[in-house]
């Protein structure tokens, strides 16, 4: 009888050490997902920040250049494509569309002196610029941890859980292509 205790409890032991390593697994992933979840969140607040900044700039800039309407157009279509982006590849897209033309948008300032020295114009492309700074932190810091999740989600034994329990790789912003070409202003002249 007490062989049979002591095999018992071997057993017993042997089974909880995997029981808990499994749960201290999962844990760990939920707590990387979560990480990644809410680094993304933080990317749609910036967005979100920017695109509620982006119809105050246009007004300011349509009052100085009311000619120029098809950036103006161009600025909102891309705001709107930004709003309804619901994947991480969506909103990689439509924030470099946005990108480019917010870049455009803000090179209208240079054929327009008086706009320039405009204090809501300073005071809104002083909040863009710095929108924009926090956004590509956000992003850098979203990579960063997606990069942690899916380096430990990867590894063995990892891997294991990682598919068992339904866990997918983090996907990476990345620049958009073109995105280290200049936008080019032509205003006909």
């Amino acid at each position: 009888m007490k062989k049979g205790l002591i095999v018992l409890i071997v057993i017993g032991v042997i089974i909880a050490s995997l029981a808990g390593m499994v749960i201290s697994r999962y844990n760990q992933l939920v707590v990387l997902d979560e990480e990644v979840s809410m680094s993304l969140s933080q990317i749609d607040n910036q967005l979100q920040r920017r695109n509620d900044l982006i119809p105050n700039l246009v007004e300011t800039v349509k009052a100085f250049a009311t000619q120029e309407r098809e950036i103006f157009e161009n600025v909102s279509n891309a705001r709107a494509a930004m709003m309804s982006a619901g994947t991480v590849e969506e909103k990689d897209a439509a924030n470099a569309e946005l990108t480019g033309s917010l870049s455009r948008l803000i090179a209208i300032s240079e054929n327009y002196p008086d706009l320039k020295s405009d204090e809501n114009f300073r005071q809104l492309s002083d909040e863009l610029a710095g929108t924009e700074n926090r956004i590509a932190t956000a992003r850098m810091d979203y990579n960063n941890v997606a990069r942690d999740f899916n380096s430990i989600a990867k590894r063995f034994p990892m891997n294991i859980f990682a598919g068992m329990f339904g866990f997918d790789d983090a996907v990476y912003f990345e620049a958009s292509e073109g995105a280290d070409q200049v936008p080019t202003v032509d205003f006909g002249n």
